[in-house]
């Protein structure tokens, strides 16, 4: 599995069109994704505080079905390796959209359902 942080107005016209896209695909040529052990820390980096967002888990066997290219790419900034996925994603791929509310603090931790694969 592979995991999206996705502002929710995204997540919600996904609902309508049957794909997932976002801002960085048009302005980038690919959204970024994370592994389960790195999106605390692009949660806590990028969308501290944020209400506004949910955690997509993505089936890699399925995005390879339906042809979205994903390729694991260096970020030095992050001195690791994130998936970057080339097209948008169909719905058939999105395993589960989680809650992914900040705490009191304002910083992100790993929706339930997640807590025991981290």
């Amino acid at each position: 599995m592979i995991y999206r942080i996705a502002d929710l107005v995204d997540w919600e016209v996904a609902q309508q069109t049957g794909f997932f896209a976002s801002a960085d695909l048009m302005a980038e040529g690919f959204m970024h994704a994370s592994e389960l052990y790195q999106v605390l820390a692009t949660a806590n980096r990028y969308y501290a505080g944020r209400a506004d967002i949910v955690l997509l888990e993505l089936d890699e066997s399925e995005l390879w079905m339906a042809a979205v290219p994903v390729q694991r790419e260096y970020a030095e900034a992050r001195d690791d390796y994130f998936p970057h996925l080339f097209a948008p994603v169909p719905l058939a791929a999105v395993v589960r959209a989680l809650p992914f509310r900040p705490a009191a603090g304002g910083g992100h931790t790993l929706p339930a359902e997640l807590e025991d694969l981290g």
